[in-house]
């Protein structure tokens, strides 16, 4: 019953936190006719190891936020940290008149914890969150909800800074933009496949193989070798014999035709010759 309790009492807590955390002062804090107010000597700050650098806390879109809160109880009794939520709100000022939740971009995750904290120790909490938004300026406030040993409710500010929500950096290495530029390379490789088949292959049709070629391939390919044919000569340039011998004999004197052939003597009847004549 008493964490039930609990409950409820804290998510009434950041329902009136979220409504009047543009006005900056809370309706709880006019003590008209109220008890006095009892503050809580704890201190409760928030940490971005991953997020924060020179230029701020940088919120990137689609990674998990990490925060580190650190709590700390300056009390003497323990205490109790029960949820802790936050919100982010627009940087500008909306004016007096316009309405509280009209300056809420967003709501953040409320994480429960029921982390007990003993006197005078420190505890460091886990708090994270995803964003999936356009690139912009907010103002991020976290708030704790925590009770002490008096069973008494507070709501502590954590963080209320101005913040960066900016998209993830892109990489060469990165699997999805491996696997984008495959997906184009095929696109591509299939298009350009596509438009030789269709069109450049038209334009510079192959010489056909001949049917009498030999296993190996090395046998005459038909068409490969243009046979020149011979012209025939025209008027009185026939072959006078007859025969094809590519000139025209009429032309040749006739002691050039019939030149007697050389005989060739043999050796020994040359040598025999010779003895008779020495005798």
């Amino acid at each position: 019953m008493v964490a039930l309790r609990y409950s409820v009492l804290a998510a009434l807590a950041l329902r009136v936190v979220s409504v009047f955390a543009a006005e900056g002062d809370s309706p709880l804090a006019d003590d008209a006719g109220s008890p006095p107010q009892v503050e809580l000597n704890a201190e409760v700050v928030a940490t971005f190891p991953e997020a924060d650098d020179i230029f701020g806390v940088k919120l990137v879109n689609g990674r998990p936020t990490k925060a580190v809160i650190d709590v700390t109880n300056n009390e003497d009794e323990p205490i109790l940290v029960a949820f802790m939520g936050g919100q982010l709100m627009n940087p500008k000022d909306l004016g007096e008149h316009a309405n509280p939740m009209s300056a809420v971009v967003r709501n953040l995750t409320t994480v429960r914890y029921e982390a007990s904290v003993p006197a005078g120790e420190k505890a460091s909490l886990p708090y994270s969150f995803v964003l999936d938004m356009q690139p912009q300026d907010v103002r991020l406030q976290l708030v704790a909800v925590v009770s002490n040993a008096a069973n008494q409710i507070f709501q502590v500010g954590v963080y209320d800074q101005t913040v960066s929500i900016v998209e993830a950096p892109t990489s060469i290495l990165d699997p999805q933009i491996i696997f984008l530029y495959l997906v184009l390379s095929a696109a591509f490789a299939g298009t350009c496949y596509f438009v030789y088949k269709t069109y450049i292959e038209a334009l510079f049709p192959q010489a056909k193989r001949g049917s009498g070629a030999g296993a190996g391939g090395k046998g005459p390919k038909k068409g490969r070798v243009a046979v020149a044919e011979k012209e025939p000569l025209s008027g009185g340039e026939g072959s006078a014999t007859g025969t094809d011998k590519g000139y025209d004999e009429s032309w040749i004197p006739s002691d050039h035709l019939n030149r007697p052939a050389a005989r060739r003597v043999k050796s020994g009847a040359s040598s025999k010759s010779k003895t008779k004549t020495a005798e």
